[in-house]
């Protein structure tokens, strides 16, 4: 769960900071600490690098997303375009609670 998650989420921070695969409309803190919380993020996620904290720090990212940028338009996400944002939200604190999996770097290193 965690490796596709990550992947995914990393698009949203090289869009920010590369303008790869297309140019973000994001500027100032939202491209610098938003960007840098999804690029970096989703790497440690997917390779499962200290997966918890990260996770942690991603779902927070995520709410506050949710609420900045969506939650003001509209009460439901269907609405507000932000189910998305609430979806990676519920996921990263899953995967927060969960920890790094058997076949993720972290796992491997806790086994040796």
């Amino acid at each position: 769960m965690g490796g596709m998650s990550g992947f995914l989420f990393l698009w949203h921070g090289t869009s920010k900071y590369l303008s790869y695969p297309r140019v973000s409309p994001a500027e100032g803190y939202v491209k610098l600490l938003g960007g840098g919380i999804e690029l970096i993020g989703g790497v440690l996620i997917m390779i499962g690098l200290f997966t918890s904290p990260v996770a942690f720090i991603a779902s927070g990212h995520m709410a506050a997303a949710y609420w900045i940028s969506h939650g003001t338009n509209d009460f439901f996400p269907i609405l507000n375009q932000g189910e998305l944002a609430a979806l990676y939200c519920f996921v990263f604190l899953y995967i927060s609670s969960q920890g790094d999996g058997v076949w993720s770097i972290g796992g491997q290193l806790k086994h040796r």
